[in-house]
């Protein structure tokens, strides 16, 4: 009698000691699925893309966009071509920031915003590729013409846009960076000063040169002196960012590399796990670089 006693006791003592399972989530953010992507591209209209005040023999800083977009674009198909049709749900989408006067670059970008889903037609490859390939010479040819370049308030739109725009819960995404690296907008320029740190919303080479980032000790300066970029974001680990177009100014063999230095801190700063930076390099050097940041592989 007394072993079936304890024998019960041990069974009820087990089933107290089992862990009661937590509730089903019901209101928790999908989950994000690696196979479908969210590209975006944001691409800077200032001045660096002027053939007459920055001119390129080789080739022109604007017509390099204009293949990098054509490769971010054959990524893009690619991609999606190594999938079964019923798992497609991605898209892509061109941003400017601020937008540019002429109300035809809305219709642009509205016509470069491309989705796929399960039930998209076949000839609908062709439309997009199409429109990669057309479109994009339209809005650099107007920025051109119209000779204003509005620039690119970059900072501005990682602080209020990126996470909107460019940020889904359930895919992967990646953000294509079109920029010669300097960064500015008069409506938000401001700097922080604080005891140990220098930030600035912006960078120019007047600011290299005044912050002395002018030597091989430049890293040393940098954090001995605290400068960088205000950061603009807290917590951007859901995004991907590729900078095309890195473009210093002559003069300053360190030039690049303190561009770089700042990019590099800031995306840290905002916990983006996976960048890169790269310099404007001819399409055709950039394009395997393309590619494998699309697959991810």
């Amino acid at each position: 009698m007394k072993k079936i006693f304890y024998l019960l006791m041990i069974i009820s003592l087990a089933s107290c000691c089992k862990k009661t399972p937590p509730p089903p989530c019901t209101n928790c953010p999908p989950k994000a699925d690696s196979n479908n992507i969210n590209v975006s591209i944001l691409i800077d209209l200032s001045d660096r893309i002027d053939p007459t005040v920055h001119p390129n023999p080789t080739m022109e800083y604007y017509q390099r966009d204009m293949e990098y977009i054509k490769a971010i674009e054959k990524g893009f198909l690619n991609h999606i071509k190594s999938k079964r049709i019923i798992t497609y749900d991605d898209q892509m989408q061109v941003f400017f920031n601020p937008e540019p006067s002429d109300p035809k670059m809305n219709e642009l970008t509205k016509e470069l915003k491309v989705s796929f889903n399960k039930d998209t037609q076949k000839s609908y490859f062709n439309s997009v590729d199409k429109k990669y390939s057309e479109l994009p010479s339209s809005i650099y040819q107007s920025a051109i013409k119209d000779g204003k370049y509005i620039g690119s308030d970059i900072w501005e739109f990682f602080k209020n846009k990126v996470k909107d725009y460019c940020i889904k819960d359930d895919r992967r995404n990646i953000l294509f960076i079109l920029t010669d690296g300097y960064m500015y907008h008069e409506n938000t320029r401001f700097d922080e000063k604080k005891e140990n740190s220098y930030k600035t919303s912006y960078l120019t080479t007047k600011l290299i040169k005044a912050n002395n980032l002018t030597t091989s000790g430049f890293k040393e300066t940098i954090e001995k002196n605290g400068y960088g970029f205000v950061k603009a974001n807290e917590d951007l680990k859901n995004l991907e960012v590729i900078v095309l177009g890195i473009n210093p100014e002559k003069g300053n063999p360190f030039e690049e590399a303190v561009i770089k230095e700042y990019w590099e801190n800031w995306f840290k700063e905002m916990k983006i796990k996976n960048y890169q930076i790269k310099s404007a390099d001819l399409p055709s050097n950039l394009e395997p670089v393309i590619l494998k940041a699309i697959t991810g592989k």
